[in-house]
């Protein structure tokens, strides 16, 4: 999942959600891509949803989850 959100820069947790996975996508398999992309970043020590994305209700729709933590790929925007 992480190689096709990569590839199209939207978050995993996105694609999960408008695609209402319950389990990893299989091959042949068509999947919706959200419209809004971004820049696939890293949470660093110190990264706020803010700092990143301007506001909590701006990381949430381009991210699809409220989840952040040091490690996981977001988009921002």
């Amino acid at each position: 999942m992480a190689e096709i959100a990569d590839y199209f820069s939207v978050s995993q947790f996105l694609l999960v959600k408008i695609n209402k996975l319950t389990s990893p996508p299989y091959a042949g398999q068509i999947l919706q891509i959200p419209s809004e992309r971004g820049n696939i970043y890293i949470v660093q020590e110190g990264d706020t949803k803010i700092l990143l994305c301007g506001s909590e209700e701006n990381y949430r729709a381009l991210n699809g989850t409220d989840v952040f933590y040091i490690g996981m790929r977001v988009v921002i925007g």
